[in-house]
């Protein structure tokens, strides 16, 4: 069996990199907090721990080759209805020292390739291809 080259993993880099965001929304929740939009009933910890709880149960759907279709079409609907939150904090951030709102402004245009690349996973596993 020969090993891949990361760039051809899509689907466990993306297990990963969902695992790593769900963590950090428990061990680091106040950034999450802060992009929580106002317009949502509740409290934004418990925003920040749902979005979190559903980032790991992505993460394990994407990781496991049974769930891994679905998993890919749930991570892209997933990235899409946290879109919002990336506006907000775009806006929030409008005011904030150069780099900073450089950064808030950048993560506006990359959660499409977040939604391609949860797409690509999803289509990859209808065809039985990692």
């Amino acid at each position: 069996m020969s090993v891949r080259p990361a760039s051809l993993r899509p689907a466990p880099l993306l297990a990963g990199l969902l695992a790593t965001a769900g963590a950090l929304h428990f061990l680091v929740p106040a950034p999450f907090d802060g992009i929580v939009p106002t317009a949502l009933p509740g409290r934004p910890r418990d925003w920040t721990r749902a979005s979190g709880a559903a980032e790991l149960a992505l993460a394990a759907a994407v990781a496991l080759p049974a769930t891994r279709r679905t998993g890919g079409l749930l991570a892209a609907g997933f990235f899409a209805a946290v879109f919002p939150a990336n506006v907000k904090m775009a806006y929030d951030w409008r005011h904030r020292p150069a780099p900073l709102k450089a950064a808030a402004y950048a993560r506006l245009p990359l959660q499409a390739p977040l939604v391609m690349w949860a797409l690509k996973v999803s289509r990859s596993a209808a065809s039985g291809s990692r």
